[in-house]
């Protein structure tokens, strides 16, 4: 057997489940299809210091951007509210780097160029699955090995390949680097509908005045334009529009994101010999789509779970496998909850979501019982139509997007 554990992709999913693999002294491959690890970068780039803290990582200060104060909350008349939960905003590129060479200095191997096209599972005369057999492009293969965690994002490679069934809908992320932005440590997240229909417009700080600005978006199509409308209209108009510091000299400047998963996670994350990790499982929170730290938390469990059934000498089946199931849908946010605060938030129109943000303390994410039956009584008082919008809902999925429940 060549490996005890193939992993599909080196962002913060896999390099997580390559390092906790390696460190249990499992023979790993990260297989990665991009020519180097962290780029393109996808994501908004921020991760809750909670996050960290439960993960047990020691992030270096080269790979981060700035120490922020949590974030601030934009409705569409300008009305501000907080979450106050400290973090940082990563050099993503840089922090998944990081991650990958910490797994390769614990024995894991990383081979870039390379993508997974077929998998085969091997069985025992008792059907019990014994093995799997790789092939796809690059040197390393064909392979054999005894467990596969696909951390390959959101296009699924393990889900495709073995047409495991299970669909995830997606939204498209974009944002521009721009220059001379002051910052007074938070996060600005703009619910402003109408420059980002069902999604939300962000303001992510950097030091030396850099900012990502973007946004995400149903609206594939429409994303740039209304990404562009936003900055025109605001006060990041005439500011310097940049290529962010991992892209070649001399490229045209334009945007940079991709697509993220935002219906919850899949019906199906585990199966013979087979761990779903990150955005390839459909783990994001799902009302400001934050991922990195569900990927980073998945990605351990996952080795955990195999190492642990490894060493046991137990057969990798998807039965044993569920011990990982169970333990993510212990973990995580209640994804139905705040997908059902986030669908009733979007059904409001401009004018009731300011009236909901005059209700609100000035902290979100530390409403007591008393606090949020208190503010229904003025949404009540204000506007009694707001309670057949289902605005409980909305105020609910605010608290569950704390980083106590891994919400950004």
């Amino acid at each position: 057997m060549r490996y005890d554990v193939l992993v599909i992709g080196a962002g913060p999913g896999g390099g997580s489940a390559a390092l906790h693999a390696a460190r249990a002294g499992l023979s790993t491959l990260i297989v990665e299809l991009d020519p180097e690890v962290g780029t393109p970068v996808h994501c908004g780039e921020c991760l809750s210091e909670l996050a960290v803290e439960n993960l047990d990582l020691e992030i270096p200060d080269n790979v981060k951007a700035l120490d922020v104060k949590g974030i601030r909350v934009i409705f569409p008349d300008g009305t501000e509210k907080l979450l106050t939960e400290k973090g940082y905003v990563l050099e993503k590129h840089l922090f998944e780097q990081w991650l990958c060479d910490e797994a390769v200095k614990e024995g894991a191997e990383l081979k870039l160029r390379h993508r997974v096209d077929s998998m085969e599972r091997i069985y025992n005369s008792e059907n019990q699955f014994l093995y799997w057999k790789i092939d796809g492009k690059g040197d390393e293969f064909p392979l054999e090995c005894k467990s596969v965690i696909d951390a390959s994002g959101v296009s699924g490679a393990a889900s495709k390949i073995l047409d495991m069934g299970t669909n995830i809908e997606v939204i498209a992320g974009i944002q521009y680097e721009i220059l001379d932005v002051e910052n007074d440590g938070y996060l600005d997240f703009y619910i402003w509908p109408k420059y980002s229909p069902h999604g939300y417009v962000w303001m992510i700080p950097k030091e030396g005045g850099r900012a990502n600005v973007g946004l995400v978006t149903p609206d594939k199509k429409g994303a740039t334009s209304y990404l562009k409308s936003f900055i025109e209209d605001t006060y990041f108009d005439g500011k310097p529009t940049v290529n962010p510091p991992w892209r070649k000299e001399g490229m045209k400047v334009r945007p940079f994101g991709g697509t993220i998963p935002i219906s919850g996670p899949r019906s199906v994350t585990v199966g013979d010999g087979l761990i779903l990790v990150g955005d390839a499982a459909g783990f994001t929170s799902p009302l400001f789509e934050g991922g990195s730290h569900l990927a980073l938390w998945s990605g351990r469990e996952a080795a955990k779970t195999i190492a642990s059934l490894i060493a046991s000498d137990t057969h990798l089946s998807k039965e044993k496998m569920m011990a990982y199931e169970k333990a993510w849908k212990k973990t995580f946010p209640p994804y139905s909850k705040i997908l059902k605060g986030k669908t009733a938030l979007y059904e409001l129109t401009d004018e009731e979501m300011s009236i909901m943000a005059h209700c609100l303390p000035e902290e979100l994410g530390n409403m007591s019982p008393l606090q949020k039956l208190g503010i229904g009584f003025k949404i009540l008082f204000k506007r009694p139509m707001l309670f057949t919008k289902r605005i409980i809902h909305v105020l609910l999925s605010f608290g569950y997007s704390r980083a106590k429940f891994f919400g950004w």
